[in-house]
């Protein structure tokens, strides 16, 4: 499942957390107070355009996913194959992520990109068959949802002024909350635990993207040393917001879909 995939980006939020915190607010100690007008306004414009490769890493792989979970909607084969190795899947796209947060200043940027778009390929395997069980109407209602929710929070997370690295924090914590509640809900059986969770998770990750946007910008702004460096870090931007709209849209779609 996404959602769980989500934990292993914690280091990397980390190491990205302090890399212009404050890149808002020209004071003392602020290094960027003595950067000159022009500079200041060459390097919003970096920022702008790494968001903008982020953002399009993101959606190439919302569409590599909604492809694949297409096809196994498609063919009652491949259906029935990823249900019937459906841990199996959900363990591979474990490890993916792992290696690319573990890996990525590693790799090359070629295989970062191919392990990237693998994860989505698998994830869209997975989320096929989930999606199955819902009405097609549901589906649409909370990818549209989510969606919404999405854009709205990362125009917020852009544009606003406020630290939020802070929030970030809580809002892992919530994450963490959120794993053990479930956990205890697979012997538990709760319906009610069950809503809970939905509820806060789809909050959760709502919270996210605006924490998400905001930290990249914040990278993008202070700059990446080699191009190869900057392709590298956009797909890891790219993988963190893919997350936190596929988890969004999972939690949605738990809460509000209605089962066939």
């Amino acid at each position: 499942m996404a959602w769980q995939d989500r934990n292993s980006q914690q280091h990397q939020r980390d190491g990205l957390g302090g890399a212009g915190s404050g890149w808002n607010q020209r004071g003392a100690g602020d290094p960027l107070a003595h950067m000159g007008d022009e500079e200041l306004a060459g390097r919003t414009t970096m920022a702008r355009a790494f968001l903008n490769r982020v953002f399009t890493w993101m959606f190439a792989g919302l569409l590599v996913s909604g492809g694949a979970a297409w096809a196994v909607l498609s063919d009652q084969g491949l259906y029935l194959t990823v249900g019937r190795h459906f841990m199996a899947f959900a363990i591979a796209e474990l490890i993916i992520v792992m290696g690319l947060s573990a890996m990525l200043r590693r790799m090359s940027p070629l295989v970062a990109t191919a392990a990237f778009l693998g994860y989505s390929a698998l994830n869209g395997l997975t989320i096929g068959v989930i999606v199955s069980a819902y009405t097609a109407a549901s589906v649409s209602n909370a990818f549209f949802t989510a969606a919404f929710a999405f854009g709205g929070m990362a125009v917020f997370g852009a544009v606003t002024k406020k630290d939020l690295s802070g929030i970030g924090s809580f809002l892992m914590m919530g994450v963490w909350a959120i794993l053990a509640s479930m956990v205890l809900n697979f012997f538990l059986h709760s319906t009610a635990l069950d809503f809970v969770v939905s509820a806060f998770g789809a909050l959760i990750f709502t919270g996210l993207t605006a924490v998400d946007v905001q930290r990249f910008r914040k990278l993008g702004f202070m700059g990446s040393q080699t191009e190869d460096e900057n392709r590298k870090m956009a797909l890891m931007g790219a993988l963190q917001l893919y997350l936190d709209f596929i988890n969004m849209f999972l939690f949605l779609l738990r809460l509000f879909g209605r089962r066939r």
